[in-house]
């Protein structure tokens, strides 16, 4: 493992994109808290306040429209300029210091949100021409360490600094990410062919990507495992304060438990490459849903050890479908179609996330957890049964062009 992370870390084109992913994470990650609390300040709104995230996540619904946009240009300068444009645009904040203000900051967080998915579009397609097809799951697995690991300090540093300053520093602080951001972009030394021109419309270009990963035997497994398995984490999401109310602690105590949990997403990210490639990506994320499954019956136990277990075990368990998804989109979709078919996956894997958190509102309200989170456990089996059967086994096939 050390040495096949070492190789990735080693390529100067594979480091500088980390490094881009890093920064912009950053940034990112102190938004993210920040806006809620600027808006909960000018406000006193807590609905106003959580409309912040579902302005950022929005987006994904129409990321296979927005991944197309990936596979009409050079995905190395579309990388600079839209993180340039995003850099500009979060400048635009300053402007904000009252609540008849805030339409500027809901509709930065759109236009952020969908930038956002147009970046994981063409980053997913430059990372195997940057670091190879034979490491882009070590890749993705740093990467995802990386994110994860942002999440653990940058919204601390986020709220310390809209604390100290407000939110346009915050805002300033994310725009100086994204201008670095596209400065490592520029530096990358990975050669691309103009893309060839499509005659064929938005609409039959985007349902192209679709109908490509719908119609692939081993890439449509992962990615509907995927999906299934964020539905059933935003419904164990919506029960950790019923978890930590049962535990006698108070509410604060649920940032323990994300902690811990995000340590295990930044352990597996590391992992994720060697046991990809030892496992294979059906039963390499057939065995993360089972653990994420084993979690949710830990979290019903009434003890702090079993909770904390629980956690750790959902870190752990969570990301390596995720990454599995991903790695084999990226090894089996023909480079003109990659954009938009990992901007499709994304959204089937992702959006039932914010569905799960909905639902999961509603269900805790009536449903004792003790009863409600080893349904889940059972469920994330039945979701992984199909990975960890005999086709896991098949070898992946290279495509043809």
């Amino acid at each position: 493992m050390t040495s096949t992370i070492g190789r990735v870390l080693r390529d100067r084109d594979a480091g500088l994109c980390l490094g881009a992913v890093v920064v912009s994470g950053f940034g990112t990650s102190a938004l993210w808290l920040a806006s809620g609390v600027w808006v909960k300040e000018l406000t006193g709104s807590d609905g106003l306040a959580a409309l912040c995230q579902l302005a950022l996540w929005a987006p994904t619904l129409i990321g296979p429209l927005l991944g197309t946009l990936a596979d009409r240009t050079r995905r190395k300068p579309l990388l600079v300029g839209v993180n340039l444009a995003l850099g500009a645009l979060l400048l635009s904040l300053f402007a904000v210091d009252s609540a008849g203000r805030l339409w500027i900051l809901f509709t930065v967080l759109l236009l952020y949100g969908a930038c956002g998915v147009v970046t994981d579009a063409a980053e997913a397609a430059l990372a195997p021409k940057a670091v190879g097809k034979e490491l882009v799951g070590d890749f993705n697995g740093l990467r995802m360490s990386a994110n994860e690991g942002m999440k653990l300090v940058a919204p601390l540093a986020g709220a310390g600094l809209f604390a100290a300053y407000g939110g346009a520093r915050v805002a300033l602080l994310d725009a100086v990410t994204f201008v670095l951001a596209a400065c490592m972009y520029a530096l990358l030394r990975v050669r691309e062919a103009a893309p060839v021109r499509e005659r064929a419309s938005l609409r039959v270009r985007t349902a192209e990507g679709a109908r490509y990963l719908w119609g692939h035997a081993r890439l449509r497994p992962l990615v509907v495992a995927g999906g299934l398995t964020m539905l059933t984490s935003g419904l164990s999401g919506a029960t950790v304060y019923a978890v930590v109310e049962g535990l006698g602690h108070s509410p604060a105590y649920a940032g323990v438990l994300y902690v811990v949990q995000g340590a295990g997403s930044v352990a597996v990210g590391m992992a994720s490459g060697v046991l990809t490639r030892r496992f294979g990506a059906w039963r390499f994320g057939g065995a993360g849903i089972v653990l994420t499954g084993a979690a949710a019956a830990l979290s019903a136990l009434p003890s702090d050890t079993a909770v904390l277990a629980g956690s750790l075990t959902n870190g752990l368990g969570l990301p390596c479908v995720l990454i599995a998804g991903l790695t084999a989109v990226q090894r089996e979709t023909p480079d003109a179609l990659l954009g938009r078919v990992a901007a499709t996956a994304n959204t089937l894997m992702f959006t039932p996330t914010a569905l799960g958190i909905a639902a999961g509102a509603v269900l805790v309200e009536s449903v004792d957890v003790r009863v409600l989170l080893p349904v889940l456990a059972g469920a994330r089996l039945l979701i992984a049964a199909p990975l960890l059967g005999r086709r896991g086994r098949v070898t992946p096939r290279r495509p043809s062009a």
